[in-house]
């Protein structure tokens, strides 16, 4: 294998650092794409059992909003619980646009280095190419061993360009793809949320009138 890599000269050279840098992106969104941490499995009921027994104090709301991207968003919300609905909707959602860019964060650089890639690689032909019609002028078509090593410098550029190509593109699609799944489910426990305040606000003030009533 280090033999082919060298067949390929110096510009294997960025396609190599490329490749690095996608796989560490890709292990990297593996981990913080992770579902439970990023929509915990039944944080939102406990959350929205809170909102119902009013058990909201500070402390709770710092630990909800370091606890995962879904617990920040239902934080926003519950900060300004006691404001309008649309109020709310707007705190939510710039807060959703902070969390959204993080769990995005380096998708742009992979889908550059997906398309890149086979740039370099077809850049590592073309020097490929240049050096065996070199070695045709020098000494001529006799000597096929030197029209060999530029053929194959270009075939390896061109293969390993593709080869990191590929998959960092599929891979790119798939996070894309995840990131919306994820921001949908967190969509929805947000609205349940939401609903809740707002039913809450609107049973709130008949309690005392009923008091009154009663009295």
């Amino acid at each position: 294998m280090l033999e082919i890599l060298m067949a390929g000269g110096w510009g294997m050279l960025p396609i190599l650092l490329c490749s690095a840098v996608a796989v560490a992106i890709i292990l990297e969104r593996f981990w913080t794409l992770r579902r439970k941490a990023v929509v915990p499995p039944g944080l939102g009921d406990e959350v929205r059992e809170w909102a119902r027994t009013r058990q909201l104090d500070p402390n709770h709301l710092k630990a909800l909003q370091a606890n995962s991207p879904l617990g920040e968003l239902l934080a926003a919300a519950l900060t300004v619980r006691n404001r309008p609905r649309e109020v709310i909707r707007e705190r939510v959602e710039d807060t959703g646009r902070h969390v959204v860019h993080r769990l995005e964060r380096f998708l742009n650089t992979l889908g550059t280095i997906a398309l890149i890639s086979p740039l370099l690689g077809l850049l590592g032909t073309v020097f490929g190419l240049t050096r065996m019609f070199f070695a045709v002028m020098v000494s001529g078509v006799g000597d096929p061993m030197k029209m060999a090593g530029g053929i194959g410098e270009a075939l390896v550029c061109t293969a390993a360009g593709l080869c990191v190509a590929i998959p960092a593109y599929v891979l790119h699609r798939y996070f894309r793809s995840r990131v919306s799944g994820l921001v949908v489910e967190m969509e929805r426990q947000v609205f349940l949320l939401t609903d809740e305040l707002t039913a809450l606000a609107e049973t709130a003030p008949a309690a005392p009138a009923a008091r009154v009533a009663a009295v």
